[in-house]
């Protein structure tokens, strides 16, 4: 087995929750299957989720949370996302968090640019993984919806920083999981997490 250093970021801004479980589930399986893991949860960074500025020349200065979670993002090989759906969408802090902490001269150099003219992304090396919670079945997240916030997490987000290629994973029915189901959610990501998939 080779190594890996994995960042897992739980995205759920509740001290307690069944995202933050399952990226529990998949981060303690991972340090058991002998990778090193960094775990952070949304709720326990202080931060202005506002970019306030609205441009990149007078930047914000970073928090000292959200200076970690960047260089977690750069130290890592492996970047896993949990995050529940909320109005079709990333909660808001855990979008604040993307919008501050993913600018240009780390994440990505607006001055270089790719084959399909976009911004150079400057996260290259890594793989991801989403592991996303909703109450949205998975055809009618599909065809209705047609899979929205994942070509914003998996392509708009992640991807275009670097990391991939990133795979997401779904769990439907997350508010009110029927017996046993919360639990065999928990153990499927703690797979995943064992293979550092």
């Amino acid at each position: 087995m080779i190594r890996k250093r994995i960042f897992v970021l739980n995205g759920h801004p509740a001290a307690e929750s069944l995202t933050g479980s399952v990226a529990q589930g998949y981060a303690q399986a991972a340090r058991e299957a002998g990778h090193d893991v960094r775990l952070t949860n949304l709720h326990d960074l202080a931060f202005d989720p506002d970019y306030g500025f609205g441009g990149y020349v007078n930047q914000k200065p970073l928090e000292p949370e959200l200076e970690q979670v960047l260089q977690d993002l750069e130290w890592s090989e492996h970047v896993v996302v949990a995050t529940p759906m909320w109005w079709g969408g990333l909660p808001a802090k855990l979008k604040g968090l993307f919008d501050r902490a993913l600018l240009p001269g780390r994440a990505f150099d607006t001055r270089t640019t790719t084959k399909l003219g976009l911004p150079a992304p400057l996260l290259t090396g890594k793989t991801g993984r989403v592991l996303l919670l909703s109450d949205t079945p998975g055809w009618f997240f599909r065809v209705m919806y047609r899979n929205a916030m994942v070509v914003q997490i998996q392509q708009q987000i992640l991807e275009f920083v670097g990391i991939k290629p990133v795979k997401v994973t779904k769990f439907a029915g997350a508010s009110h999981p029927k017996d046993g189901v919360a639990q065999k959610w928990i153990k499927r990501a703690a797979r995943i997490g064992a293979r550092a998939a």
